[in-house]
């Protein structure tokens, strides 16, 4: 009994002597309760690096673009006699811009001036009987359109509203590619949304969308809605107005087009001030210079436009021009393609001379033309 005892109070001893060393060097190991969670938190001013952040090209923008509600009797979508063709629905995609079974579509806006005057596409507001403008301080406005010009899909509208916060619109050389861009609309209506992507090319024509052509590309995501909206450098400013997408499905596939700002200026001004646009005319027919055509033609390069055609009693007409005249420049300005050569006679004011550099029988002259006042284009029944 004595021996069992003995073991006993020597098991008890090793024990305690156990507790006191874990109680000493591991307490953690005999405390049931969790240790605490440890969060760090920021510095309460401490904010992004600048250089990482769109936030304050965002801040200045934003509240110069809006939303366009549009409503008509009927759903009949104006441009429905092009959507059997493919390359329409390549860039609007299955549907009008936003539209619905009830007809009602949207789009988006920009605030030009702070007197009310809202730029968009010609094709967001082109069949509307009714215009609502959402402003982004939560307001909503009737609208009226000031004047159109389907042949760049601009149109300009007028809210009665003072002191809106309107748009600065970035220097026409600033863009290049490479540079960061930011969309901002109202894609499928799922209110302001902003986009970041980068300038993809510039001066992108020959696409079939409108008469005159010279689209910034971009891969800011573009979707139906933000048609009309802003495209914006990251210094907040306007470079150029959404205007279609490249799409086989109606959504964004990274391909998207901005008319540049400063069409959108020229047009707007013009609208503003006279209600309509007037471009320059010279009343010819060109096609582009191929290889094989500058070659036959004994020229150093495809640079140029062909005519291939002359309107009787037009302004080329009785300045001589002639088929197979290859128009090298207009004022001194080079002449790429026609599609460069349509834009340079546009911006060309009527009733004045202009100088043609042309080559003729392998003779490079100058003609002088006086500029007509390009027809207005026939409206489809």
């Amino acid at each position: 009994m004595k021996k069992i005892w003995l073991i006993f109070a020597q098991a008890v001893t090793i024990c305690m002597a156990t507790l006191f060393v874990l109680q000493t060097f591991r307490p953690d190991l005999l405390n049931d309760e969790q240790a605490p969670i440890v969060i760090k938190e920021a510095a309460p001013h401490s904010s992004p690096d600048l250089a990482d952040t769109y936030r304050g090209a965002a801040k200045k923008a934003m509240p110069a673009v809006v939303n366009i509600f549009t409503s008509s009797k009927t759903a009949t979508n104006s441009q429905q006699q092009f959507m059997d063709d493919p390359l329409f629905r390549h860039f609007f995609g299955e549907q009008e811009e936003g539209e619905n079974d009830d007809g009602n579509s949207l789009g988006s806006g920009v605030i030009v001036s702070e007197q009310g005057l809202i730029l968009t596409n010609h094709h967001v507001i082109a069949s509307a009987e009714a215009i609502e403008i959402a402003i982004a301080d939560g307001r909503k406005l009737p609208a009226k359109i000031v004047g159109t010009d389907p042949e760049s899909d601009l149109a300009l509208l007028k809210v009665e509203a003072k002191q809106l916060p309107s748009i600065t619109f970035a220097s026409a050389d600033n863009l290049d590619v490479g540079d960061v861009v930011l969309a901002i609309g109202n894609p499928f209506g799922v209110g302001q949304t902003i986009t970041q992507g980068i300038v993809s090319a510039l001066g992108r024509n020959h696409l079939g969308i409108n008469t005159y052509e010279n689209f910034i590309q971009t891969d800011a995501s573009i979707n139906p809605g933000n048609s009309g909206g802003a495209l914006i450098n990251t210094a907040g400013d306007l470079v150029g107005i959404n205007s279609a997408i490249y799409s086989r499905n109606g959504g964004s596939m990274g391909i998207g087009f901005a008319i540049p700002a400063n069409i959108a200026r020229q047009v707007m001004e013009q609208i503003a001030k006279e209600g309509s646009v007037t471009r320059g005319w010279v009343g010819v027919e060109a096609q582009n210079l191929t290889p094989e055509l500058a070659e036959s033609f004994a020229l150093p390069n495809a640079s140029g436009a062909l005519i291939a055609g002359v309107l009787p009693n037009s302004p080329a007409d009785h300045a001589g021009l002639k088929a197979g005249d290859i128009l090298l420049g207009i004022n001194d300005k080079p002449v790429v393609n026609s599609a460069a050569m349509l834009n340079l006679i546009a911006v060309l004011e009527p009733s004045k001379n202009a100088t043609l550099s042309i080559v003729r029988a392998g003779k490079e002259m100058d003609v002088i033309i006086l500029i007509g006042r390009r027809p207005a284009p026939e409206v489809a029944n």
